[in-house]
């Protein structure tokens, strides 16, 4: 299982990646990579400061006019030997995943390291299909066109939950594209974002098309937003930051793709198969530890099904094993850091005042004291504009309210600054049907809670932020769009003229 993987003899030349090698960081400050597991330190290095981002940005621009010179074909193929070379290592993945974010290793073996793969595979493909509208001659004397261009130099910032699948998700659209590329991992978990630009190198990806700096966010992250050679940013994390980054974007005129924090709302309609509601419910609220800006977070159940569904929830939740995430049997790691656990903590012990904990609410003892784990937790009885309703919790809990008309439940699921996603669940086509469309939420999932699929966009509605990543719509954040026009008329003085000088 790849558990001769040493972060400290991997990256014992830095964690800054540059030009195609490892270098230290230059801030004068290091920092500790931790297993949230077990709160032992698994790797130690020196921060990145703002000379690496202008080091990395300029790697970046020299690579460009090569990378985006080359032909779609020559991109897509240096790609489809990335996605070999990811796949030939996916044991190492896995285990660097759950040793810096504490997954269980199931989760890091059949979900991110196979979902980045098939991400590289796609964009392989997608990289030779940038289109634009028919070539035509749309007032009768010009024909036009349309091109799409790489941009330049992009600046992405990725978040500490998924680090893997995010710095695929950034970097991935971006150079299919022919953009060149600098992301900034989360400090807490470099280590995969780092594998993922090596692995480039070793398919054969030109030096400089995928940088990465790891540095603290107000360093060299801001550094990296407002940097004058940067012509994008995009960010993925909460709110709150993604607030600043637009601020600095903005300031320098960037194009800007944000996606931000979610409250999800799983809405179980009368009719639905209270069983599989069930299921879900718990794999919604549990993956990543509930890590997850897209796991469900508000049930809303009709009446006559409410009581089931938080019996039914809470006897499924209390099965759940937690443990150490290199057991094959372990289903719920630890909260990234003690911190977390303890904000997350936090939001249930407040909810206690005007809400009833129906399960979980703890940290274990004994063998897991040690580690960030929290019980999964189910919570009933609190007001829709209760804090553990309408705050982001980044944790394994669920709070369940009931509803009783599907005016009500659309209404309920609606009423958060969010729209990231969301799922209904009913056997009557029309109702589910009514719900995709009127709940506003980038993905609305029928009868389901979570899967992702690399063909299909991922993005927010509201506070959620805006833009897409995955899928070709991705390309829309990547690509520059240019109209050309040619003159057919060949006739120098053209009757428009009259307009500006002269008779006709």
């Amino acid at each position: 299982m790849g558990n001769t993987f040493q972060a400290q003899d991997r990256f014992a030349d830095g964690a800054q990646y540059i030009g195609g090698r490892l270098r230290p960081g230059t801030s004068g400050r290091s920092h500790d990579v931790v297993n949230p597991a077990t709160d032992k330190t698994v790797y130690t290095y020196e921060l990145a400061g703002t000379a690496d981002v202008d080091a990395a940005v300029a790697a970046a621009r020299a690579a460009f006019p090569g990378w985006s010179g080359a032909t779609p074909a020559e991109r897509s193929e240096a790609m489809h030997r990335f996605a070999a070379v990811l796949a030939e290592q996916a044991d190492d993945f896995a285990y660097a995943e759950s040793l810096q974010c504490g997954k269980p290793i199931k989760l890091s073996t059949e979900f991110d390291v196979p979902g980045t793969v098939d991400n590289t595979s796609f964009f392989a493909g997608a990289a030779r299909h940038l289109e634009g509208k028919s070539a035509a001659e749309y007032d009768g004397d010009h024909t036009s066109y349309v091109r799409r261009e790489a941009i330049g130099v992009i600046g992405s910032i990725a978040p500490w939950n998924y680090p893997l699948q995010m710095a695929a998700w950034k970097v991935l659209p971006a150079v299919a594209a022919g953009n060149t590329i600098v992301l900034k991992p989360a400090e807490i978990t470099p280590l995969t974002s780092l594998m993922f630009a090596q692995a480039a190198t070793e398919a054969g990806i030109p030096d400089g098309v995928i940088n990465i700096v790891t540095g603290a966010g107000k360093d060299a992250g801001e550094h990296l937003v407002g940097h004058p050679d940067v012509v994008m940013t995009s960010f993925t994390g909460s709110t709150a930051v993604g607030k600043r980054v637009a601020e600095i974007a903005t300031s320098t005129v960037k194009r800007l793709h944000l996606e931000l924090g979610g409250k999800a709302p799983f809405v179980v309609f009368d009719d639905a198969d209270l069983e599989a509601a069930v299921n879900g419910a718990v794999a919604g609220s549990l993956i990543n530890t509930g890590q997850d800006c897209t796991a469900a977070t508000r049930a809303y159940v009709q009446r006559p099904l409410y009581d089931a569904f938080v019996q039914g929830v809470a006897e499924l939740m209390e099965t759940v094993r937690l443990g150490d995430p290199f057991d094959p049997d372990t289903d719920l790691g630890p909260l990234i850091s003690h911190a977390q656990r303890d904000r997350v903590a936090g939001f249930v012990e407040r909810a206690r005042a005007y809400a009833t904990v129906v399960t979980g609410g703890e940290a274990p003892g004994g063998a897991l004291a040690d580690g960030a784990y929290y019980r999964p937790t189910l919570v009933a009885g609190a007001a829709q504009d209760s804090e553990i309703v309408q705050s982001e919790i980044f944790g394994p809990v669920l709070v369940v309210l009931p509803f009783d008309t599907d005016d009500e439940g659309i209404a309920l699921a609606n009423d958060t600054p969010y729209g990231l996603a969301a799922s209904a669940w009913s056997r009557d086509l029309y109702r589910a049907n009514r719900a995709t469309r009127e709940i506003k939420a980038g993905c609305v999932w029928v009868n389901d809670h979570i899967p992702i699929i690399s063909e299909m966009p991922h993005g927010g509605y509201k506070a959620s932020g805006f833009g897409k990543d995955m899928s070709s719509y991705s390309f829309e954040e990547y690509t520059q769009v240019k109209h050309v026009m040619y003159d057919n008329t060949a006739v120098a003085r053209k009757d428009w003229h009259r307009t500006i000088f002269g008779d006709r």
